[in-house]
């Protein structure tokens, strides 16, 4: 079960495919993040997902919000399928300890060693306000996503 809207976002650091340290607490104050698990690269839902974010960057990655997608293969798996397929946003690797930060989320599949397709928005402040759970091989609506980042971008002080 994810973590509940209105809790403060688990901190992290993870290695990037270009094997550099990404942390959550750095976004902090300065940019919202959308946080998207995948269950395993190379694989057909997760490719469609991973591309359609591709295909939609400036609303996911720009001066405001940050796409973070992260997954339990290594850095090396992430890299050869992020060159392959064109991604330019970070895929990281939650590969050890094994799938700790989809643990602390309440996304990780221990029976099958992998995240379920768990989406976050964490505010600027690093409370989650927005959370999903998809089980593998169940296609996200990426609509739902840009309408809770609308939400939180848009919202105005008083």
């Amino acid at each position: 079960m994810p973590i509940d809207v209105g809790n403060e976002a688990p901190g992290f650091t993870l290695k990037d495919q270009n094997n550099q340290e990404i942390t959550l607490a750095d976004f902090r104050g300065r940019k919202a993040v959308l946080l998207v698990f995948y269950p395993l690269a190379f694989t057909g839902t997760c490719q469609g997902e991973l591309a359609e974010i591709q295909d939609n960057l400036p609303a996911y990655a720009n001066d405001r919000v940050q796409i973070l997608t992260i997954s339990v293969d290594s850095v090396y798996s992430h890299k050869t399928w992020a060159d392959r397929e064109g991604y330019t946003f970070p895929l990281l690797a939650d590969f050890w300890p094994h799938g700790e930060v989809a643990r602390a989320y309440g996304v990780f599949d221990p029976q099958r060693g992998y995240a379920n397709r768990g989406t976050f928005l964490i505010d600027t402040a690093g409370v989650v306000r927005f959370a999903q759970e998809n089980r593998p091989g169940e296609r996200r609506d990426q609509t739902t996503w840009r309408d809770s980042l609308a939400k939180i971008l848009d919202r105005r002080p008083g």
